[in-house]
């Protein structure tokens, strides 16, 4: 017998080819599908319309749930952050946070993650593995069970693509992942719903643009220049800011959809009025295809050399930017009382088992 994967990870076109592949009638993974993401059913014996052979074959082949609740963590602004445990024992995090617009998702891509930004928790654990996308899709369905469970009639409406790993580093896991969550026999989350982050892969950010879909891209830049951005993130030494910023034009000519750029404001390092007026000469005439994020930062322990930037200085930074027409706005903080820093529970947790 193979080796049980996720029903997760299958596409509805991989499902239908899977169920002709074993004697079965393509119409099939609608009903499947109707059973995994609209009833969100928790056992394949729960799927009373499908024959008692399939359900073996499926119970034989695949997962539906690979994925314990390791630990949940609730803050006062409803934020809650889950730390799951995959199949084979390594730890991921996911995020919920409530908005004004509805439920967001922050989901993980990778076991750890190998981009090494300096200042960020989710890089002090190495890159293990890719998540499947199955793993990725299952963070979404546990989250929702458990909404379920708790009997709120709400569902996940909004996903960023932004926990631990860099997602393009995965991409074809997570290409895989965003089109099925988008199908409207699946979850059916819009794609502009839809949010995936990258610390700047120039490649694949033009890959990306050629896809032709509709789901939003956000760049983690957090510097206007290379001497710092290679300071802060080592990433920006295999693709600087002349050759990101080309990948990043040539998406919004491609799509003409805008682009969030994040800049996390680190005191005394990246928060000055100079390199706000640099950020703003960087972004030049794409103003209207482009938004600044600035993300007030959550300190970790490892990283005792970066501290957050005061309220004052944000708002200084905000004010250039505003003045030269740049499109800009500072996060609204969620969950900072637990372990808000992406990494930053997983990490704890794993230092906790070795003692």
């Amino acid at each position: 017998m193979s080796e049980k994967t996720s029903i997760y990870s299958l596409s509805f076109e991989m499902l239908e080819a899977w169920l002709v592949d074993h004697g079965q009638k393509k119409f099939r993974a609608q009903q499947i599908w109707q059973w995994l993401y609209r009833e969100r059913v928790r056992d394949f014996a729960e799927m009373t319309n499908i024959s008692k052979d399939l359900i073996a074959t499926l119970n034989e082949q695949f997962w539906l749930s690979s994925l314990e609740l390791s630990v949940a963590q609730v803050a006062k602004d409803g934020t809650r952050k889950y730390l799951f445990r995959l199949a084979d024992g390594n730890l991921i995090e996911t995020v919920l946070m409530k908005q004004e617009y509805g439920l967001s998702i922050c989901v993980t891509t990778q076991v750890g993650c190998n981009i090494g930004c300096s200042f960020c928790a989710s890089g002090l654990l190495r890159k293990q593995r890719d998540l499947n996308a199955g793993e990725i899709v299952e963070q979404i369905m546990q989250v929702q069970w458990a909404l379920d469970d708790a009997g709120r009639e709400e569902r996940v409406s909004h996903v960023v693509i932004m926990g631990i790993g860099e997602p393009f580093d995965n991409y074809k896991n997570v290409m895989t992942f965003i089109r099925i969550i988008n199908h409207p026999k699946g979850l059916a989350i819009g794609a502009r719903h839809i949010t995936v982050s990258t610390s700047g892969l120039a490649k694949k950010i033009r890959q990306f643009a050629d896809e032709g879909i509709q789901v939003n891209l956000a760049l983690s830049l957090h510097a206007p220049n290379n001497e710092l951005r290679s300071r802060i993130m080592k990433i920006n030494n295999n693709y600087p800011v002349e050759v990101l910023m080309d990948a990043v034009r040539y998406y919004m000519e491609q799509t003409n959809r805008r682009v969030t750029f994040e800049y996390i404001m680190l005191n005394g390092v990246n928060d000055q009025p100079a390199q706000a007026r640099e950020l703003a000469d960087l972004i030049g005439n794409y103003r209207h295809l482009v938004y600044v994020n600035l993300i007030p930062y959550n300190p970790v322990s490892e990283h005792d050399m970066y501290q957050r930037s005061e309220q004052k200085t944000v708002l200084a930074f905000y004010d250039v930017l505003k003045k030269a027409n740049v499109n800009v706005v500072i996060r609204k903080e969620h969950g900072t009382e637990i372990d808000a820093a992406c990494g930053q529970l997983r990490s704890k947790q794993m230092k906790k088992e070795r003692e």
